[in-house]
């Protein structure tokens, strides 16, 4: 008589019964260990960046964007700087929240905010301007900016410190950011926004910069 043959049914079903929860475990292991560490979607819970991107919308979030962390950890094996205009995910200084905005400003650079407009080592980033929008361009690349608020607090002329960014948002007038909690740390960023997948619960691609 085999082995299988010998075992009770209630032994047979007790290691048929393990083996699946092991898989589902395990399968569960790996998506916890990608979105902490690899990719992960957010919802954007407010109009702190239109108009990128809209109330609802959810995003793409490349974790791996600006370094390798380990999981469940802010350690990193590999670590890198954001560019100037990367649309990113990070941790409130404040409370911890998961906030969405762009990155203005790099350790060493010179910035200055005078009515919503960006000024970095004393050159306007600012290319067309009207009543309520103006273009911005940054690392190239360029971004509306929503002025329907106005512009929001200024801030500076002052030099980021080493390890620190200026995040804001796209909405000038119409945003809490680092106008108002200051300086961010690089290990506050949790990843890099790469587009839009869901928006007025209709699947699409739009590409966020």
């Amino acid at each position: 008589m085999s082995s299988m043959e010998s075992k009770r049914p209630w032994q047979r079903g007790l290691g048929r019964f393990l083996k699946e929860w092991v898989g589902l475990f395990a399968f569960a292991a790996v998506v916890l260990v990608s979105r902490s560490s690899l990719a992960d979607h957010y919802q954007v819970p407010s109009e702190s960046m239109l108009p990128t991107v809209q109330v609802g919308d959810h995003v793409l979030v490349d974790k791996r964007a600006y370094g390798v962390r380990v999981p469940f950890t802010t350690l990193h094996l590999t670590q890198g700087l954001p560019l100037r205009g990367d649309v990113i995910v990070l941790e409130s200084p404040e409370d911890s929240r998961v906030l969405l905005k762009r990155v203005v400003a790099l350790p060493g650079d010179r910035v200055q905010v005078k009515d919503g407009a960006l000024w970095l080592d004393g050159k306007s980033t600012e290319r067309s301007h009207a009543a309520d929008s103006a273009v911005e361009v940054l690392s190239g690349q360029a971004h509306a900016l929503d002025l329907s608020f106005g512009g929001g607090p200024d801030f500076g002329p002052e030099q980021v410190p080493p390890g620190k960014l200026l995040v804001m948002g796209d909405n000038r007038g119409n945003s809490h950011d680092g106008r108002a909690f200051g300086y961010v740390e690089r290990d506050a960023v949790l990843g890099q926004v790469t587009g839009v997948f869901v928006r007025h619960g209709t699947l699409r691609w739009i590409s966020v910069r």
